[in-house]
């Protein structure tokens, strides 16, 4: 077994291992972190089979974005696992049944759907007239293609996601009336006169003088 063949079971081993931990983890933080663990060992195994592009583009969107995303959500909101729970064994029968259903056409698929189709060859490598070896990336191939015959398909999604993103933080800056604010360059020209003014008043009456505390012989008398 070669260092290839090692990878790949050790990839596949961890993902099947994040994989099951995914749903059932007692935490949804927990679950959140091995999908994120689930996502890069499936990453990996894109990249022995030199599907590079794909697994960069799992690596910059889903990890990078989309599950961090998740993680922040699933921590700032106050989720009450009993409540969630209450209603498990009640719908199992159902979960089960779909889930048995899904399993069963994978293994269909994978078991009759491709007897028709021949074993797929060996990447060829390109030679050029000279007899040389030509590199070939694809990732590079996938970049020319995307920016020369698809590239207004690519202008338009990227128009899409920025109007997307105008709008996100549009929708989050709205002022509102029950919210206090501070100017921060107002806070910055702040002097110490203008927090302390020293007022000075008139005298509007006259103490009284101390009484004279009364001598023993006085008392006396």
């Amino acid at each position: 077994m070669d260092a290839k063949t090692g990878f790949f079971y050790l990839f596949s081993v961890v993902l099947l291992y994040a994989a099951f931990r995914v749903i059932t983890a007692r935490n949804p933080v927990h679950a959140v972190l091995h999908l994120i663990l689930a996502f890069s060992q499936a990453a990996g195994v894109w990249f022995l089979l030199k599907a590079e592009f794909l697994a960069i583009t799992l690596v910059l969107v889903y990890l990078g974005a989309v599950m961090v995303l998740f993680l922040f959500v699933v921590m700032m909101l106050d989720i009450r696992i009993d409540t969630v729970r209450r209603g498990f064994w009640k719908h199992f029968p159902l979960a089960a049944f779909i889930g048995a259903l899904v399993a069963f056409e994978m293994a269909a698929v994978l078991m009759t759907g491709f007897r028709g189709i021949e074993e797929p060859k060996a990447v060829e490598v390109l030679v050029n007239a000279a007899g040389q070896v030509v590199p070939y990336s694809n990732t590079k191939a996938l970049g020319k293609l995307l920016y020369t015959e698809y590239l207004y398909p690519v202008e338009v999604a990227a128009v899409i996601l920025l109007v997307a993103m105008i709008a996100a933080i549009a929708l989050t800056l709205r002022q509102r009336k029950d919210s206090k604010a501070i100017d921060p360059s107002e806070q910055v020209r702040v002097r110490a006169r203008d927090r302390l003014v020293m007022v000075q008043l008139p005298v509007t009456q006259q103490a009284a003088a101390p009484a004279v505390p009364e001598s023993a012989e006085e008392k006396k008398q």
